[in-house]
C-alpha cells in the first residue's frame, strides 16, 4: 500500500512550500537589513515630531549599502544632512537604538547659548523644536541650555532631540559615528496611545520631517 512518503507529487508540493517559505524569510531579512526597517518610539525626546507609541519606518538604503556587522559602507548613496531624523546605535550602549535630529555634520561648529542653537555662528532653527522648561541652566551645571562650542570631527554627526529640555543627546554624550547610523526615519505607519488605549489615526501615514 502506498503512503504519503511514496507520493512524488506530495513530496514536490511540500518542497515547493518549504522553498517558498525560505525565499520569503531571506527576502524579509534582506529588506530589513538593507532597505527598510520598523522601529517603535519608546520615549518623548522627539516630541512633538514623534510621540511615545509611534511606530515608524526607516529608510536604510538612503545612506548607502552597509556591512551589517561592521557598519562600513559598501555602496555609497548619500550621507545624513542637517535636519534629517535618523536612527543610530547609542554610542554608550550599541545594543540600543536612538532616534534624534541631525544638527551638525563633519566640520560644523556647534554652540548652544541660552537654549538657542548656533551652527557655524548662525542660529539654527528647527520648526518642530520645543522648550517645556523656562529655566535657563548655566553651562557649568548642565550642557542642556548652554553648551560648546565644539567642532564635529570627521565621519561624525552632532544630534539633538526636538524636545530640547528632555533629550539625552550629543550635548551629554558626544558625537555619533557615521558607521553607527542605521537610516533615515520617513513615515509613521502606526501610532498607539497607551495612556488611554486608543489609536492615533490621524498620525498613520504621516511623513517625518
Amino acid at each position: 500500500m502506498a503512503t504519503a512518503h511514496d507520493n512524488p507529487r506530495q513530496k514536490s508540493v511540500l518542497r515547493e512550500y518549504v522553498e517558498a517559505i525560505l525565499i520569503a524569510i531571506i527576502l524579509a531579512l534582506f529588506i530589513r537589513t538593507f532597505v527598510v526597517q520598523a522601529f517603535k518610539i519608546p520615549s518623548g525626546s522627539m516630541i512633538p515630531t514623534l510621540l511615545v507609541g509611534d511606530h515608524i519606518l526607516v529608510n536604510k538604503f538612503i545612506y548607502g549599502v552597509k556591512n551589517p556587522f561592521t557598519g562600513t559602507t559598501w555602496i555609497g548613496v548619500s550621507e545624513p544632512h542637517r535636519k534629517d531624523v535618523i536612527v543610530f546605535k547609542y554610542p554608550l550602549n550599541p545594543s540600543q537604538d536612538f532616534i534624534k535630529r541631525v544638527i551638525g555634520v563633519e566640520g560644523d561648529r556647534i554652540q548652544v547659548i541660552d537654549k538657542q542653537v548656533y551652527v557655524n555662528g548662525k542660529p539654527f532653527k528647527v520648526p518642530h523644536a520645543i522648550f517645556l522648561d523656562e529655566r535657563d541652566i548655566p553651562g557649568r551645571f548642565s550642557p542642556r541650555d548652554n553648551f560648546g562650542p565644539v567642532v564635529v570631527p570627521p565621519h561624525s554627526l552632532f544630534v539633538m532631540g526636538d524636545n530640547r529640555d528632555n533629550s539625552q543627546d550629543s550635548r551629554y554624550w558626544g558625537f555619533v559615528d557615521l558607521k553607527e547610523v542605521k537610516g533615515k526615519a520617513f513615515m509613521i505607519y502606526w501610532s498607539w496611545n497607551s495612556e488611554d488605549f486608543t489609536v492615533r489615526w490621524s498620525r498613520i501615514g504621516e511623513l517625518i520631517h
